[in-house]
């Protein structure tokens, strides 16, 4: 696939051995998912029973969270070390995930209209091409259902806060994990959403406490956020 950077999927590898570690480089993530699953099922009116994608999946911590919620979880991921690391963690949990090293518009022409749930979280601003993976997003659900995206905002505070103090000051993301000219506005979110046959419904900030590890969902939009999207049931 074209819409893949090399340099991202190399240092996403490097991480896979502690993608498992609460209290190591991907620490964030997990205090930050607990608000993300609780935002979807939400957004999508409850999880059980429901056939989920986690576009970009890594380790698998949001696709295991989706499946504990009663959903049929499958994760993809063009990352192998973090899909054999999903795998192994699902066979010590005992929860039950598919995953797939596909990408995101392979799997949508291979399985169009599959899925009542599309998750596309934290992956957007590390590929080259963040409007042909919505489209996939798009193509993948069904009509009717609902696909989630977030990502981080393009503005001097998010530069200041996700790079500069959660990177090379704090260390609550490992160093290069981000590069702001790759960080969307959510106008140029909701534009690509549009194009590609998607209603946005919702818009809400996601704001992380590094001191009480934990998240909340508020109207704060500056620097994380999420978008709720419908595609037409027609």
């Amino acid at each position: 696939m074209s819409n893949v950077d090399a340099a991202e999927i190399r240092h996403f590898s490097s991480l896979a051995s502690r993608w498992w570690d609460p209290r190591g480089e991907m620490a964030a993530l997990h205090h930050i998912n607990p608000a993300r699953v609780r935002y979807i099922e939400n957004a999508v009116g409850g999880l059980r029973g429901k056939r989920v994608v986690d576009v970009g999946c890594g380790g698998g911590i949001l696709t295991e969270a989706l499946a504990v919620r009663g959903a049929t979880a499958v994760g993809i991921d063009l990352a192998e070390a973090s899909l054999e690391v999903a795998r192994l963690h699902g066979l010590e949990s005992g929860i039950k995930c598919e995953y797939r090293c596909i990408a995101s518009e392979a799997l949508a022409d291979e399985a169009p209209a599959s899925f009542d749930v599309v998750c596309c979280l934290e992956m957007l601003e590390h590929v080259p091409d963040p409007a042909s993976v919505i489209a996939a997003c798009a193509k993948l659900v069904k009509p009717g259902g609902d696909v989630v995206f977030s990502t981080i905002n393009r503005n001097p505070k998010s530069y200041a806060l996700m790079i500069v103090g959660a990177e090379l000051i704090a260390g609550l993301v490992p160093r290069g994990t981000h590069e702001y000219a790759k960080f969307i506005r959510p106008s140029e979110l909701e534009a690509w959403a549009r194009a590609a046959g998607l209603t946005a419904v919702e818009l809400r900030g996601m704001r992380y406490n590094p001191l009480l590890k934990s998240a909340s969902i508020g109207n704060d939009m500056d620097v994380n956020y999420l978008m709720h999207c419908r595609r037409d049931a027609a």
